[in-house]
């Protein structure tokens, strides 16, 4: 594994780290917004090491494809991309530290763990 693949893993590990660490602070939102970098780092790397270049989206589900990313894993992909714009903006009538309770950031964090560890198995 290439040197700056291992920089994105590493980042994408030290992302879900402090996405349960907001967690267990109960700073939900943060979480959600950290669960989601997590992933999106750890499918850049495995984008990096198949294709030797990062593209510069947000949106996981197209990250996703691009890596061959199982269904199951897509769809989960399509949760996380709209919380992370919703711990990034008002949408609605909360703001983004009001919207996210443990249950849902709980969820969040487990995609993230899911979709790190299907990374580090296919890497």
């Amino acid at each position: 594994m290439r040197e700056e693949v291992e920089r994105w893993i590493k980042m994408a590990k030290d992302d879900f780290d402090s996405a349960r660490s907001n967690f267990e602070n109960k700073k939900y939102y943060v979480c959600a917004f950290l669960s989601q970098q997590a992933a999106e780092k750890a499918l850049k790397a495995i984008l990096l090491e198949k294709t030797k270049k990062i593209i510069k989206i947000h949106n996981l589900v197209i990250l996703g494809r691009k890596v061959n990313l199982p269904n199951d894993l897509l769809d989960k992909c399509k949760l996380l991309s709209i919380a992370y714009l919703e711990t990034r903006y008002e949408l609605g009538n909360k703001i983004p530290s009001e919207k996210f309770s443990e249950e849902n950031s709980l969820k969040y964090l487990n995609i993230a763990k899911e979709i790190l560890s299907w990374v580090e198995k296919n890497i």
